[in-house]
């Protein structure tokens, strides 16, 4: 599915429905934006409720292209959710952490052997094409009505189900150890993160993602989003 977007804040009809590209900024949680912008739309037009969603999560550490929609085009929002994807990420070789990322708590350190970049080609090999993926614990993933990372904050056990991924292409554009520069295309529901892990896992030295940008979602690129200082600075500050 594609949607026109917004290209001019200035002359968008929110009210009646628009998709907006957003550039999620760093510490930023996708609720946060949503909810930063549901809150300029209703100072912008007076009124107290306004329908403002995101689609596709985005970690807090993670940067990039966020869709947003507003009003009655917020029901497309599932329809948006299965595009594909694409990123770009680093991946840290040495350390592992409980989230998989940067934000989590150190699990372990190992020594990260000698290898070629041709050698990294070859482990990611096995994250190609369709496979069976493990999430990380610290997801949105609901297990009982709540999701997995509220359940890991707390301390409980959490076991995640493997689930079908798919991914198209993974790139290795540049190798200077301990850091692994991905271009990663992808389907829907695919973890960078998880990824992270099991390649450390492959290798056995560990491993977390420690820079996540999305470039692409479907047809929309990066390059055509907004900055969140740009939507306040043009639809006002709240």
């Amino acid at each position: 599915m594609t949607l026109p977007f917004s290209t001019d804040l200035r002359q968008t009809d929110f009210l009646s429905g628009a998709l907006l590209l957003v550039d999620k900024p760093r510490g930023w949680t996708s609720f946060d934006v949503v909810n930063k912008i549901r809150g300029i739309l209703r100072a912008k037009y007076g009124i107290k409720k306004i329908k403002v969603g995101h689609s596709g999560t985005l970690d807090p550490l993670a940067t990039g292209l966020l869709l947003i929609c507003t009003g009655p085009w917020t029901k497309k929002l599932t329809a948006l959710t299965g595009l594909d994807k694409r990123y770009t990420g680093v991946v840290t070789l040495g350390i592992e952490t409980d989230s998989y990322d940067a934000e989590g708590t150190i699990t372990a350190t190992k020594e990260v052997p000698d290898l070629e970049q041709t050698q990294l080609e070859e482990y990611l090999v096995a994250f190609t094409g369709k496979y069976e993926q493990h999430p990380p614990a610290f997801s949105a993933i609901k297990k009982d009505g709540k999701p997995l990372y509220a359940l890991a904050r707390a301390g409980k056990e959490v076991k995640t189900e493997p689930r079908a991924v798919e991914v198209f292409e993974i790139k290795v554009n540049n190798f200077q150890s301990p850091n692994v520069d991905l271009d990663i295309h992808c389907a829907s529901g695919f973890y960078v993160r998880s990824l992270a892990h099991d390649l450390g896992k492959k290798i056995g030295c560990g491993a977390h993602l420690s820079e996540l940008v999305r470039t692409h979602v479907g047809t929309y690129s990066l390059a055509d989003a907004y900055s969140m200082q740009t939507i306040r600075d043009t639809l006002g500050e709240t």
